[in-house]
């Protein structure tokens, strides 16, 4: 755990490169929820 604290919060790099991570998840979750949810809650085309 502490590793992770100096690698987050002991130089600019290490948060920057986390928050470019973490962003990259957050995306690809909306953009795959979006999907599934414009997907599930089309018409069908029958």
């Amino acid at each position: 755990m502490d590793f992770w604290l100096e690698l987050l919060f002991g130089n600019a790099v290490g948060l920057s490169s986390m928050l470019v991570i973490f962003g990259a998840l957050g995306l690809m979750l909306f953009f795959g929820g979006f999907l599934i949810y414009k997907v599930l809650s089309a018409p069908s085309p029958h």
